[in-house]
């Protein structure tokens, strides 16, 4: 498998853009809420943290098998960014499978964004060489999973931390 390389993808609300470090200070306003950590764990973290994150998000994996593709949801009519969403692609025998996560900021919930951004990454990602999809969903985060069944992602009888690992067959 060749590396992936995350590309901006357009959806009917939304441009995905390649997450960039110029976007720390902008997305740790958007992540700044404690309570979006509630089932992903940490805390908020500074413009300086998610820069350094960011830089080796960057960089790519040292793993030649494994793409990290990170994108910042930015709203186009409000001009704005409102969350983050990412696929970890890894090769195997019959192609690649991508690990896939969102995160939309308090302010932009509830309106679609995440399922929407969803959807579009899964579009994306039958673009390429990947074979299944999957997402790790704590089984108390109703919201979550309604983004994974509206992206075609069902439940498994897998766990993984705690954590339900939904899938689906795309290619």
């Amino acid at each position: 498998m060749t590396t992936l390389r995350p590309e901006a993808i357009h959806t009917d609300r939304l441009t995905l853009l390649p997450l960039a470090v110029e976007h720390a200070g902008e997305m740790a306003t958007v992540l700044s809420d404690p309570g979006l950590h509630t089932f992903i764990g940490g805390a908020p973290e500074t413009a300086e943290a998610l820069r350094a994150r960011y830089e080796r998000w960057e960089a790519g994996s040292p793993d030649p098998s494994e793409s990290w593709c990170n994108w910042m949801i930015r709203l186009r009519d409000e001009a704005c960014a409102a969350g983050t969403l990412q696929a970890t692609v890894t090769a195997d025998d019959r192609g690649a499978t991508a690990e896939i996560a969102w995160v939309v900021g308090t302010p932009w919930q509830g309106r679609g964004i995440a399922t929407e951004a969803a959807r579009g990454l899964v579009g994306w990602l039958r673009e390429h060489p990947v074979h299944t999809v999957i997402a790790h969903i704590h089984p108390d985060h109703r919201a979550s999973a309604a983004v994974a069944t509206a992206a075609g992602l069902a439940p498994s009888d897998r766990w993984c931390d705690g954590e339900v690992v939904w899938r689906a067959t795309i290619g």
